[in-house]
């Protein structure tokens, strides 16, 4: 199937086409023609699966096909909802993108940084606004913001939402909504509380469901290494040095904790940067785009602040510190496998993380190959958890990773081509 086939207008076609965009991915297949005919949705979907196009296009057909029936031009027509700064700013840019002979007026707004460009874009009129909940509220009761003519409202990475405490918010944000609207509901998993959400916001929607809750992302090579705590740099410094790491995102469970790992990586002249929640929004901003455009080759980040970094041809997802709940390591390796694509998560276990790789392997119904042979070994022992058949255990032990990628030291910049978002 091809985009045309979806019945998507010539203008965003012609910037699919310049986004080198071909083929849609499943959820764009199932939730475009839903969309377009006007209906709720609501959507389970992992990311990395191009959830982004399925609801940014439809968006797009429908303002660009309504522009004559508007009496308001500056009025927000469609308001996308989303739990972090990033996940914002790349919803911004994929509209930007598919919008871009469109004329369709869009902007982003967030809190960290001072408002005076945000109230400005909004001043001079958009009709899509995509936002994190705090800011939103602020400059609704600053009078910045009215949400009288939303046709279309999206909320999406709904158990994020949930997970940081934003439900009181997303309240307050549905109740100002008008009665009459498109709505859009998207979440990696689907538990009672967040069911218990979708009611509130959908009327009848369609469901679709792309990957199941507590699957891994396909293609991503899992492996772990057993190794002591204090060893856990030198490890890094050793694959980074050895392994063919294009690019590599490396994941820790403090903030203080990514700073220290930079630090030490800079003593052994690897570049790196951190993104967290302690740094501003404009370093946050200069590290994701030096890290997206292969002038940095490694970033290390929290978990909130990783949420919506999508880098095309991502080779590496690192586990420094394995996540203490489960369904966020299938969120952390979904950076590096997106659309398909092939990818790596290395993970490092100490002896106390140990309960925590346990249930990971239980959610995934998998056992990770464990590399055994490393200069850093630690020699504890872990259970096994009852395994799916397809496991790493015929794999030789010593990693070795996809001949594709060309390695950390030549610095080489991914290829322009870009997969559906």
């Amino acid at each position: 199937m091809t985009f045309k086939e979806l019945e998507i207008i010539d203008p965003i076609l012609k910037a699919l086409e310049h986004e080198g965009y071909t083929q849609p991915t499943p959820i764009q297949q199932q939730a475009i023609p839903i969309l377009l005919r006007g209906s709720d949705l609501l959507g389970c979907a992992q990311t990395g699966t191009g959830k982004t196009a399925a609801f940014a296009v439809p968006i797009l057909q429908h303002l660009y096909n309504d522009r004559a029936q508007r009496n308001n031009s500056k009025a927000v027509r469609a308001l996308i909802v989303t739990p972090t700064r990033e996940l914002a700013i790349q919803i911004d840019e994929s509209f930007e993108a598919y919008g871009r002979y469109t004329n369709i007026r869009h902007t982003v707004v967030f809190g960290g940084v001072k408002q005076g460009n945000q109230t400005q874009a909004l001043q001079r009129g958009v009709e899509v606004l995509v936002a994190t909940p705090g800011r939103l509220l602020d400059l609704m009761q600053q009078g910045f913001i009215t949400l009288d003519h939303i046709k279309y409202f999206v909320l999406d990475e709904a158990d994020r939402m949930l997970d940081m405490g934003f439900i009181h918010d997303i309240r307050k944000i549905i109740a100002k909504l008008p009665t009459r609207r498109q709505s859009l509901f998207f979440s990696a998993t689907m538990p009672p509380d967040i069911i218990a959400l979708s009611r509130k916001i959908l009327g009848n929607p369609q469901r679709i469901d792309i990957m199941p809750e507590q699957t891994t992302a396909e293609k991503v090579e899992q492996a772990v290494y057993f190794v002591n705590k204090k060893e856990k740099t030198k490890l890094l410094v050793h694959l980074l040095q050895t392994e063919p790491v294009n690019s590599a995102l490396v994941f820790s469970r403090t903030k203080h904790g990514a700073n220290k790992i930079v630090k030490l990586l800079a003593k052994a002249n690897i570049n790196a940067d951190a993104i967290h929640g302690n740094k501003s929004q404009s370093a946050r901003q200069k590290a994701l785009g030096d890290f997206k455009s292969g002038s940095t080759n490694v970033l290390v980040a929290t978990d909130i602040a990783a949420r919506g970094i999508d880098v095309d041809d991502l080779s590496h997802v690192i586990n420094y510190d394995l996540p203490n709940i489960p369904e966020t390591y299938v969120h952390r390796i979904g950076r590096t496998g997106r659309a398909g694509a092939a990818g790596i998560s290395l993970s490092f276990c100490d002896a106390e993380e140990k309960p925590y790789l346990r249930d990971i392997q239980k959610l995934i119904a998998r056992q990770i190959h464990v590399i055994a042979h490393h200069p850093f070994p630690d020699d504890g022992t872990i259970e096994e958890t009852p395994a799916h058949p397809e496991t790493f255990g015929s794999r030789p032990e010593r990693y070795k990773a996809p001949q594709a990628h060309s390695g950390y030291q030549h610095n080489n910049r991914r290829p322009a081509h870009r997969k559906p978002q």
